[in-house]
């Protein structure tokens, strides 16, 4: 008879049972805010991306009182506009950064496991070529040899190692690309996550281990006592000056640290954030045909370019340039669009026009840098200062690492306030994964499988809006899986409050259907009416700004607009 570890089963199951409940999440927004205006706090997060909503997380599971706020909307920024990828980073290996290799590759098997509803398997294919490929023969051995190092990195953790592929099986992955001095390729394994999705979980995880959190709520000023130590904040948010109390306070803004870091006036600068732009654009995925993300090279320059399917659409990105313009206005312009189809259109057997492209997304890494050099040759690596007056700030990094930097944050967090606690993150589900079995769920397709990928555990809460009301079970735009029942959800449990919030992150409509989310901003609009109480004349405001801000979008992705 064989003895199992029952003090292991006993652990699972009462993390699993920890993360469960008869009924929703439901965050109301008027509560957030008043919780925000009559409590008392550890730690204020200022900053809805993922690494704010992760150190809000972090601080919670401690043991603290914790308030999050964003200006605009979770992931609005930065951790909606990423290439989606949980990786390590081949390119790090190249620059000869493996230990941010070693540690990216354990980090991403933790969300693997801990919001393994959300990030799933990727394959990543590099075409070998005779001449004018991403790789050719001569390099190919010794990218051979660079795959075996990120196996041994961590890259075994995903259960299957790297792979040698003739030239039949890389037309498999991909029958549309150039056979045109193809001679074979090789494959590896990482992972893929909706980010907007991930931050938005991650923000609720910590509601749900009790953070006050709450969007559109902008920070105007970093208050402090009579001794010039950090105590809190003043918050503007629904025609409310708010004022937050909190022992310490994060600043996680990301880029926005180069226009307003929360200093005194006269301190000096911790450090010089360098916002650098990449863009991606959607195209349907029947003009492609890929089934993993495909590298292609770009002529005449070194940087490689990505196709990755997602659902009926596959998008190509990225570019890594300087961007010292509006950073509330990062926008896809026409000389990017051409770049990228036209590394697209020398590497695959396809004619890709402007015109094809149905979305696009155009977002700025923070980098820690001085001016000079390319973007693409610095660093990765976060960095976290505490100023004299108590004041935290954690920049750099990527979506990958978001945790591992959450928790050294709130490690520097705790020397101000003088406590200790140890962080739990390491194997802290988020909300729906505890118990969620992707295999079983994935395997037959459906309804049950596209909730399942999107809420976890927690899609049952979807289909009861369903179930009590069959009518919204229709989809909100034809061609995509989205239902309206979606859209409710998204309103009563995860503070969605504009036609933007609906359509641009809690689905992803705007992405892979711009136009067509544009018709749909009507009736996103009802539902908000409907469930929020707005006015018919605030309600035509938000559909308004809505479909003037695809108009603008697309006329400067074709050019139309200086």
């Amino acid at each position: 008879m064989i003895a199992l570890p029952a003090f292991s089963f006993g652990r699972a199951a009462r993390q699993r049972a920890a993360m469960a409940s008869t009924d929703p999440l439901r965050l109301s927004r008027r509560e957030q805010l008043d919780r925000l205006e009559a409590d008392s706090f550890d730690i204020l997060v200022v900053g809805g991306g993922i690494t704010g909503a992760y150190a809000a997380l972090d601080a919670s599971l401690r043991g603290y009182r914790v308030a999050l706020v964003e200006k605009s909307d979770f992931a609005s920024g930065t951790s909606s506009k990423s290439s989606k990828m949980v990786h390590g980073g081949l390119r790090y290996i190249e620059q000869g950064n493996l230990g941010l290799v070693r540690h990216s590759l354990l980090e991403r098997q933790r969300l693997r496991r801990n919001a393994r509803h959300l990030v799933q398997r990727l394959p990543f294919l590099f075409p070998v070529m005779e001449r004018d490929g991403v790789f050719d023969k001569r390099l190919a051995k010794a990218f051979d040899s660079l795959l075996w190092t990120y196996d041994l990195a961590g890259g075994w953790r995903e259960g299957i190692l790297h792979q040698k592929l003739t030239k039949a099986e890389v037309l498999s992955h991909c029958p549309t690309f150039n056979e045109e001095h193809l001679t074979g390729g090789f494959m590896y394994f990482d992972a893929r996550v909706d980010d907007a999705r991930l931050t938005l979980t991650v923000a609720r995880t910590a509601a749900f281990h009790g953070a006050a959190v709450t969007n559109h709520a902008r920070v105007e000023e970093i208050t402090r006592d009579a001794g010039g130590k950090v105590d809190g904040a003043i918050v503007h948010a629904d025609g409310r000056e708010i004022r937050v109390r909190a022992a310490a306070v994060i600043m996680a803004t990301g880029v926005w640290l180069r226009d307003w870091s929360g200093r005194r006036k006269g301190d000096e600068k911790a450090f010089h954030v360098r916002p650098a732009k990449g863009v991606h654009v959607a195209i349907p995925w029947i003009k492609i045909r890929n089934d993993c993300t495909v590298t292609i090279p770009v002529p005449g320059r070194s940087r490689r370019a990505t196709i990755t399917r997602w659902g009926n659409v596959s998008y190509l990105g990225t570019t890594d340039e300087d961007y010292d313009g509006d950073l509330d206005d990062v926008m896809c312009t026409r000389r990017e669009l051409d770049f990228l189809l036209e590394g697209a259109r020398s590497a695959l057997r396809t004619d890709l026009q402007p015109e094809d492209v149905v979305g696009s997304i155009a977002g700025c890494r923070p980098l820690v840098a001085p001016p000079g050099g390319k973007t693409l040759e610095i660093s990765r690596d976060h960095e976290i200062h505490t100023a004299p007056d108590g004041l935290v700030t954690i920049v750099g990094g990527k979506l990958t690492t978001s945790r591992h930097m959450a928790e050294q944050t709130v490690d520097a967090v705790q020397k101000v306030l003088g406590r200790r606690a140890r962080c739990s993150t390491k194997s802290a589900y988020l909300l729906g994964a505890a118990g969620y079995d992707p295999e079983a769920i994935v395997a037959s397709g459906g309804m049950s499988a596209h909730l399942g990928e999107r809420y976890g555990t927690e899609a049952r809460f979807v289909s009861d809006i369903m179930q009590a009301d069959p009518a919204l079970s229709r989809p909100l735009i034809e061609g995509l899986p989205y239902t309206e029942a979606e859209i409710v959800y998204a309103v009563r449990h995860e503070l969605a409050g504009t036609v933007d919030d609906v359509l641009s992150r809690r689905t992803r409509a705007r992405l892979m259907a711009r136009d067509a989310s544009a018709q749909a901003a009507p009736r996103v609009a009802q539902i908000l009416q409907a469930e929020l109480g707005i006015s018919p004349h605030d309600a035509a405001i938000q559909v308004d700004a809505y479909q003037r801000s695809i108009a603008l979008e697309k006329s400067v992705l074709m050019g139309d607009t200086a």
